[in-house]
């Protein structure tokens, strides 16, 4: 008893033909996948089913499982009223993952519910599914901004879960492709949508979860990614195991990637067990970067490890250029953990007296007082890349076509309110995208009067 097999599905609500009104007949494939694997489904006869939705309970830093007995839903805000669901929710198997993830340090729970009803990502599975099949009990998990190697952390906790209790179980997970495969989807085509679409499809097919974990944030940022976290709790979820990877089908005529695909487990087999090789591949990547740091990041590591570790400011500087101890400077220290952006602090022109105190003063706020993060764990120290970015001086300009953002960092001012944004960052690839950004930073209207200053930066990695 425990894992039988793993589905990954879309959940436009389209699909359901008392919504789409004739717009499913275009993506007739993904509807004859999708009564595939509910007769799949039924063949196996779960006990539970685990579906992972985009679209439930969503926080920064905490995957949300739905607690109680179940809960109901319905597609009114879609315009639908004549479907609807009720289901009862696997209390034990849920009390089992909480309890795990409490022990293994993941942010995970029950914690926080803001919303009991179903939503779109789990009614629409659950529509087909129940088509061929009732009787099992559900677990709805959602997804969070954690890493998406945290996802798959927890999607190994879940299989310990289900093979503490014996379950025969069957993963869903919920989720959409690329949002950016035409100018007539939700979004703005990129080109990274349909490269995204390529590399998940061709993962998929294959069963290589790997590189799912490899892809880079930003780049699934630009693509309009929707599901990738869902998949990866499920590929956690099937970690160590020999799958029978099939894609069933995939189709994007709206702008949006929908992929079908399934993966039946076949036993064990220890060389998936994916995390742990990321896990070696990282620490080789970092171990190589921190030895190819220059002199600045070299401070600024140093800096932050010097204060969680002795509680007080770094009060000398190790060997520097000269340069670095006699010009003055404004700095910015970013830090980053998983591809992720886990920290920001600089100074917009020179608050000390060189650019090496500059550095020593941000690193510390960097790590201990970016009010958007909680403050960086001595444990963590070890997985930090950092960025020092020494600003030159910045100069007014009258319209946002002498803007580059790949080139130069921005400044908007309007009254009292103002805000600075570095050049050359990831997901921000146009003026506009650049322009909108410090705009909402500084909370200025897009309507109201203001101005902008330019300014390059050397960026030291």
């Amino acid at each position: 008893m425990s894992v039988k097999a793993a589905f990954a599905v879309p959940h436009p609500p389209m699909l359901l033909p008392e919504i789409g009104r004739g717009q499913e007949r275009k993506v007739n494939e993904t509807l004859k996948a999708y009564d595939k694997i509910a007769l799949e489904i039924a063949e196996l006869r779960p006990e539970t089913i685990l579906l992972i939705s985009p679209h439930s309970v969503l926080y920064a830093d905490y995957i949300h499982i739905s607690p109680g007995k179940g809960a109901s839903g319905d597609f009114l805000k879609f315009g639908e009223d004549s479907v609807s669901f009720r289901v009862d929710y696997d209390e034990e198997l849920v009390s089992e993952i909480t309890a795990l993830t409490a022990e293994q340090g993941i942010y995970a729970g029950t914690l926080g519910e803001k919303q009991k009803t179903l939503d779109h990502g789990t009614m629409v599975p659950l529509y087909f599914i129940n088509k061929r099949y009732t009787d099992y009990k559900l677990i709805r998990i959602s997804i969070s901004g954690l890493s998406p190697r945290e996802h798959y952390a927890f999607g190994r906790c879940v299989q310990e879960a289900v093979r503490s209790l014996a379950r025969d179980v069957v993963v869903v997970a919920s989720g959409d492709l690329s949002h950016c495969l035409s100018e007539e989807g939700p979004y703005h085509y990129t080109e990274e949508g349909p490269e995204f679409d390529r590399i998940v499809v061709e993962a998929l097919q294959k069963g290589d979860f790997l590189t799912l974990l490899r892809l880079e944030e930003g780049f699934c940022q630009l693509a309009g990614e929707c599901g990738l976290r869902s998949f990866l709790i499920m590929a956690g979820i099937l970690d160590g195991l020999a799958v029978e990877p099939a894609m069933l089908s995939y189709e994007g005529p709206f702008g949006v990637g929908y992929a079908v695909a399934s993966f039946h487990v076949k036993g064990e087999d220890p060389s998936r067990q994916y995390e742990e090789i990321f896990e070696r591949e990282e620490l080789d990547h970092l171990a190589q970067r921190k030895a190819g740091e220059d002199e600045l990041v070299q401070l600024a590591r140093l800096s932050l490890e010097h204060y969680l570790k002795e509680r007080k400011e770094l009060s000398h500087t190790p060997p520097l250029s000269d340069e670095w101890k006699n010009r003055r400077a404004g700095v910015f220290v970013s830090l980053k953990k998983d591809g992720k952006l886990r920290g920001c602090i600089g100074t917009t022109g020179p608050t000390t007296g060189s650019i090496a105190e500059e550095i020593i003063q941000n690193a510390v706020s960097a790590g201990v007082g970016d009010p958007r993060f909680e403050p960086v764990r001595p444990e963590e120290l070890s997985r930090l890349v950092y960025s020092v970015d020494v600003l030159g001086d910045s100069e007014p300009i009258a319209s946002k076509d002498m803007l580059d953002p790949a080139r130069y960092g921005i400044i908007v001012e309007s009254g009292r309110k103002k805000a600075l944004l570095l050049p050359n960052l990831d997901g921000i690839k146009t003026i506009d995208q650049q322009l909108a950004v410090v705009l909402q930073k500084a909370g200025i209207g897009a309507d109201e009067n203001y101005t902008m200053r330019r300014f390059e930066v050397v960026r030291h990695l």
